[in-house]
């Protein structure tokens, strides 16, 4: 795809986004929430219509469509086209896969969880209640960035069960470099690794062995940067992992399920991804996330690709911004981060970040905000003129702050 048909005015992939009107709106949020293109509603229909007429047949059906998820998510990480590559575990977010992941780690022989102080709310608030049961979670401060991973590693030792870090970080896109040191040190210890991928994930190309990270965990989902909405996640389970999770489904046991077993006898879980299952839930996410994926792969949106365009949307973001010659003491952004070593968003810190976001919300505009940073989001169907637009509101609300 020519990326100069996806800076003009209307931007050519607006055409497959109507439901979502993204053409006539300043949507800001692509970092949080980007919108789904109309093949979307056609997979949520064809769930509904499975339902119908398949009734209780209709899992074989749904099936299918989270093998294709599945499928997706390894392309992405680089997975796909390698044999025995680990595989993908699903679930409705990142959360109970997390639980999923911490229940299988011998925390009474190890009792010490390692991650950083930027970690999201999902890994975070779940590690501030462990330590509370008395674990010990260490927690590293992430400036400076360019050492980050070094000094996780140097906190691992043979009392750590596992480290959680994300390799872009939610508050301010800062992309952790050099996770292959992590990785080592893990390796050479025996303690597991799980890396968070959410923000990087279809944002920026982010291959696995590339990074060096073929025995790392990762975690991640489609609700952000992959528009496939809500209740579609994944834990990628490395190769040979033989791990005994103890909060498990029973479709953790799926391929035994017709075996006679005593209750004396341990419970058994099948290889892959299946170790890591769940229960019964709502396949209509997969049959969304399905067509989506497919889209993405029509259109040629790859993460190089959408890398492409969301750099130039975000240095754009920041030119119109530093022109706009906003007063440092009520917004400004930090100009020692290399716009090149930021993932999908632009982060803008305020005292007022808050008031910033609502009354923007009140011009029309859509960004977020987490405590004193403002995030601007751009997405592969805005145009350059949207953005330049989101800036002119900006200035208008600042102009009204003291």
């Amino acid at each position: 795809m020519n990326t100069d048909s996806l800076y003009s005015h209307p931007n050519a992939l607006a055409r497959h986004y109507t439901r979502f009107r993204v053409s006539e709106r300043l949507l800001l949020t692509g970092h949080s929430h980007q919108a789904w293109p109309d093949c979307g509603f056609d997979g949520q229909r064809r769930a509904w219509w499975d339902a119908a007429e398949l009734v209780d047949g209709k899992w074989d059906e749904a099936f299918i469509r989270a093998d294709r998820v599945r499928h997706g998510y390894a392309r992405l990480l680089g997975s796909a086209e390698r044999i025995d590559d680990g595989d993908y575990a699903l679930g409705v977010n990142t959360h109970e896969l997390v639980v999923r992941f911490l229940s299988a780690l011998d925390l009474a022989k190890r009792p010490k969880l390692v991650t950083t102080a930027g970690e999201f709310h999902s890994i975070r608030r779940q590690l501030d209640r462990l330590a509370e049961e008395g674990i010990e979670v260490v927690r590293v401060e992430v400036d400076p960035i360019e050492t980050l991973a070094e000094r996780i590693a140097v906190e691992v030792d043979e009392r750590t069960a596992a480290s959680l870090v994300s390799c872009v970080l939610f508050g301010d896109a800062q992309i952790v470099s050099g996770l292959s040191v992590l990785s080592e040190r893990c390796d050479r210890v025996g303690s597991e690794l799980l890396i968070d991928t959410y923000h990087a994930l279809n944002a920026m190309p982010f291959d696995l062995h590339q990074e060096g990270l073929q025995s790392a965990f990762a975690v991640g989902g489609g609700y952000k940067y992959c528009q496939l909405g809500e209740g579609n996640c994944f834990l990628r389970v490395p190769p040979d992992c033989d791990l005994r999770p103890l909060v498990t489904g029973w479709f953790a046991e799926f391929s035994t399920l017709a075996a006679n077993r005593s209750d004396t006898e341990e419970l058994t879980y099948g290889s892959g991804h299946a170790r890591f299952a769940g229960s019964t839930y709502d396949p209509t996410s997969h049959y969304r996330a399905a067509e989506v994926l497919a889209f993405f792969e029509r259109e040629g949106l790859t993460p190089e690709l959408l890398r492409e365009v969301s750099q130039h949307q975000v240095r754009r973001l920041a030119e119109r911004f530093d022109e706009a010659g906003l007063q440092p003491s009520v917004i400004d952004r930090r100009r020692d981060i290399d716009l090149h070593q930021i993932g999908g968003f632009l982060s803008l810190r305020s005292p007022h970040a808050a008031t910033i976001q609502s009354e923007l919300a009140d011009l029309g505009v859509a960004v977020d905000y987490r405590d004193d940073s403002v995030r601007f989001g751009p997405a592969p169907y805005l145009s350059d003129q949207q953005l330049d637009d989101a800036i002119a509101a900006l200035t208008e609300v600042v102009a009204t702050l003291p």
